[in-house]
């Protein structure tokens, strides 16, 4: 009797959407739980949790290592590996692959970043103090938002939710440079040429064709840990670290079993969607509403970074494809409507992990301003999901949901 062929893993592009998707679900459940938590009896003992010194010291800036900064500082580190290994694999050997591909979800990301920020700007002008927060709305959530398509199912073309993804992938490579131009601490230089050292070695054994992973996870915890020490935000080393690892292209084909970076990466999805992200949220999600009211959420740093999401990002992305499609620069995706495009970059507004997580390096002396922070997030990413979700779900009621069934599995293959 014949053997079946033996089958590689299943394409990277499709697990991570399906892990996504589920996790982003998980995500809001975490946010909504962190949510009822602070605003009940146990609310003292969630914030004591999170921020009671564990130690040990690794860095005279942070002081005593606790919780929060485990999370925010460590296991976030393995988040941006993943995003790193997304970006790279997509710019090598995926839908960012061809500057054809790249085009539109490029101006589309730009602009999507540009608008919330200059929004944000215009609306906290009054106060020169705040300006430091502009980042905050400018980058998609793309678990919350893959996690809202994913609700709505067959009902949104596949072409849509492959914008959405592509979108929020280029959106992370901004992000990540932002958080390293503009949200870097005073440098401790000896530190810093550790980590150029630690990154060289690793890319030499990139070059010698090191295809092992043990020595490039060695390598990202003592990048890490240098980037931390030098007044980098030590999250930078997971994208560093990912760009050196080594990939065998694998196009029109499902990943190479033997890749090391599509070895890492399916490693990486599932504990990365299903644990680092959501307990992200849990330990940051959290926010009293006491002695919160209407006058609050009118104060300029949350009514900038909810209108930054909701309004910036529908209207920078949005507009961009419009322009970008009537200029001939890049096509509209295909198969969807002009209404649903519009929906697709509504659900962009939804900021979550990647918003609260600049908010906490934009006023790291200012925990007072974080309530404010996470109201502003909180509020404009609720009101893109709801607005992105009704619109998607009364453009698609017209639709063949069977059609869109069968059409949305040919992307992931």
């Amino acid at each position: 009797m014949t053997k079946p062929p033996r089958r590689g893993p299943a394409s990277a592009l499709r697990s991570f959407l399906r892990s996504e998707a589920a996790g982003g679900i998980l995500l809001m459940i975490a946010a909504v739980l962190a949510m009822l938590v602070a605003n009940s009896g146990l609310g003292e003992a969630y914030e004591h949790a999170l921020h009671a010194a564990t130690g040990p010291v690794l860095t005279p800036k942070l002081g005593p290592m606790t919780a929060h900064l485990w999370i925010n500082d460590g296991l976030m580190a393995v988040f941006f590996l993943l995003v790193g290994l997304e970006i790279k694999r997509e710019m090598v050997d995926g839908r960012l692959s061809t500057w054809e591909r790249r085009r539109l979800p490029f101006i589309a990301a730009a602009a999507g970043m540009a608008i919330p920020a200059l929004i944000y700007l215009f609306v906290a002008r009054g106060e020169p103090a705040l300006a430091n927060g502009w980042a905050i709305p400018a980058a998609t959530d793309i678990a919350f938002a893959i996690g809202v398509l994913a609700i709505l199912g067959p009902r949104v073309p596949a072409s849509v939710k492959l914008f959405v993804t592509t979108v929020a992938i280029v959106d992370d490579m901004g992000a990540v440079a932002i958080i390293a131009l503009f949200y870097t601490q005073s440098l401790d230089l000896a530190a810093l040429g550790s980590a150029v050292a630690i990154l060289a070695a690793m890319l030499a054994l990139n070059r010698f064709g090191v295809r092992a992973l043990w020595p490039y996870l060695l390598g990202f915890a003592l990048l890490w840990y240098a980037l931390l020490v030098s007044g980098v935000h030590a999250t930078i080393a997971g994208v560093l670290a990912a760009a050196c690892v080594p990939i065998r292209p694998t196009p029109a084909a499902p990943d190479a079993p033997d890749s090391p970076l599509h070895r890492l990466e399916h490693a990486l999805v599932r504990p990365v969607a299903f644990f680092i992200v959501p307990l992200f949220g849990f330990a940051n999600a959290g926010v009293s509403l006491s002695g919160v009211g209407p006058g609050t959420l009118l104060q300029p740093l949350p009514l900038g970074i909810a209108l930054g999401l909701f309004l910036g990002k529908q209207l920078g992305i949005f507009g961009a494809v419009w322009a970008a499609h009537r200029l001939r620069l890049a096509e509209a995706p295909a198969d969807a409507s002009w209404v649903e495009i519009y929906g697709a970059a509504l659900l962009c507004g939804i900021g979550f992990t990647m918003s609260l997580f600049i908010g906490g390096l934009a006023f790291p002396t200012r925990p007072e301003l974080m309530t404010e922070v996470k109201l502003g997030v909180l509020g404009g990413s609720l009101l893109a999901a709801l607005a992105g979700y009704a619109l998607l779900r009364l453009a698609s009621g017209g639709r063949n949901i069977g059609h869109h069934a069968a059409a949305q599995r040919a992307p992931a293959e």
